[in-house]
């Protein structure tokens, strides 16, 4: 075959990915299995997407569903509040809210015209 007729030829691989096993068999998705549930949230509190996350389109529904419960009972945070810029932790565990820094405007001040 000449090397012109081999480039047309397409390739028999195939275009699944494989799937990582980051859900075995025995790990029950529920939302009070903690440990899991955060291994498919990001640091912000996010819900990793599916290409990200690796799943099925089943398992990400049932991790979804799971997430979104165990929110709703306050099991996890809605947002990581670690994460946030004005956020301090003092060291007895008591959160202090602080502005951010501010950012410079240049701000014009209209003057009324004199008559």
């Amino acid at each position: 075959m000449d090397k012109s007729k081999r480039l047309f030829l397409k390739s028999k691989k195939s275009f699944r990915r494989s799937l990582s096993p980051t859900i075995r068999s025995g790990d029950r998705i529920d939302y009070k299995n903690m440990s899991l549930l955060y291994r498919f949230l990001s640091q912000q509190g996010k819900i990793l997407s599916r290409r990200v996350n690796k799943l099925t389109l089943k398992q990400q529904r049932l991790i979804t569903i799971a997430i979104k419960q165990a929110r709703i009972l306050s099991s996890l945070p809605f947002i990581n509040v670690n994460s946030l810029p004005f956020v301090k932790i003092v060291k007895k565990g008591k959160k202090k809210f602080e502005k951010s820094k501010s950012t410079s405007r240049t701000t014009t001040v209209l003057k009324k015209k004199k008559r």
